[in-house]
């Protein structure tokens, strides 16, 4: 089973395409505070469709709740600034995906706490700043899955 976590999301929809995506693989979603919406935005229910009943969601009041959660496992920070491609790594059943926000990505005081090959990168064309959210979960969550032989959740 994957975990993802999405540090400081921002909107409601991505977060919602993502409840989705959890549901369909059987991850688990964490959201971790401040989030730039309410948890009852009809455009989150909207993305999600009837799948939040079906997903696994925890919100983290901070980043140091989160981290504490998460205190024993593998923490995987994807960013632009992200030295090794995603499809490099191999994962493993437990592992933690970590997002960031979607206009500013995650900050340096999350980041530097993670060693390099811990900073996972999806390649873009030169120049392009970055790709959507919900997007960029779905490419990881599913490669992740895959090397783990689509096995019964995530």
């Amino acid at each position: 089973m994957f975990d993802i976590v999405l540090y400081e999301p921002e909107i409601a929809p991505n977060t919602g395409n993502v409840l989705r995506l959890a549901a369909n693989t059987g991850a688990r979603l964490h959201l971790v505070r401040p989030l730039g919406y309410t948890l009852s935005d009809r455009t989150l229910a909207r993305a999600g469709l009837d799948y939040a009943a079906r997903a696994a969601m925890t919100v983290h009041d901070d980043w140091a709740a989160c981290q504490a959660h998460f205190s024993a496992r593998r923490l995987l920070a994807v960013t632009t600034r992200g030295k090794l491609r995603y499809d490099a790594w191999r994962y493993a059943a437990g592992d933690v995906l970590l997002f960031g926000p979607e206009t500013r990505g995650l900050p340096a005081i999350v980041l530097d706490a993670l060693p390099d090959t811990q900073r996972l990168r999806l390649p873009m064309q030169p120049g392009n700043r970055s790709l959507n959210l919900s997007n960029a979960v779905a490419i990881v969550v599913y490669e992740a899955w895959r090397q783990c032989g689509f096995s019964n959740g995530a």
